[in-house]
């Protein structure tokens, strides 16, 4: 079988397997953790559909693709953010509010690093090697190291982006003068 099909049966079991996450058990188990969970599965899904396209592509070797996974993230923390702030109303706090976005963002960072370990080591052994040929180091590297670097790059993304976001969505303490 060709390397490209066998990818692409990847991309498709870990669709299904992510949708069949996404839709189990309508009713929440954890009332406070549900929202973002459904958003952190949601981002990291197409955080992973995103990488296997460059994959196929053979382009997923290349950082600078990376910073389209900020994006990725962002959008989905504010997504996230948004609707909790409808679902609150009038009775939405700015710490609250801060808490989905950090929870969204970091439950979906774990989740990408996870998968970005198992494909480095399990689907594709020459993933490291070719993406570590572009860095000119004297330090041997591992998974662990990369693993450990896209896990900070992904907190550090969800961080950032709660606060920039939470500045829209806090309540103005502005004084409103008639004129």
């Amino acid at each position: 079988m060709d390397l490209n099909v066998k990818r692409l049966l990847k991309i498709v079991q870990i669709i299904n397997f992510l949708r069949t996450l996404w839709t189990y058990n309508k009713k929440p188990l954890m009332k406070k953790m549900i929202l973002p969970l459904r958003y952190a599965i949601a981002i990291s899904g197409c955080l992973i559909a995103y990488f296997l396209i460059l994959s196929l592509m053979d382009l997923h070797t290349n950082p600078v693709f990376s910073f389209f996974n900020a994006i990725i993230t962002a959008f989905g923390i504010y997504a996230a953010i948004r609707s909790y702030k409808s679902e609150q109303g009038e009775n939405f706090e700015y710490s609250k509010g801060f808490t989905v976005g950090i929870l969204t963002g970091f439950i979906s960072t774990i989740i990408f690093t996870v998968f970005f370990a198992f494909y480095a080591t399990e689907l594709d052994e020459e993933f490291l090697p070719n993406l570590l040929k572009i860095i000119d180091r004297e330090y041997d590297d591992s998974i662990g190291i990369v693993s450990f670097v896209v896990a900070i790059m992904g907190f550090a993304t969800s961080v950032v982006a709660t606060l920039t976001f939470m500045q829209y969505f806090k309540k103005s303490w502005n004084i409103s003068q008639k004129q």
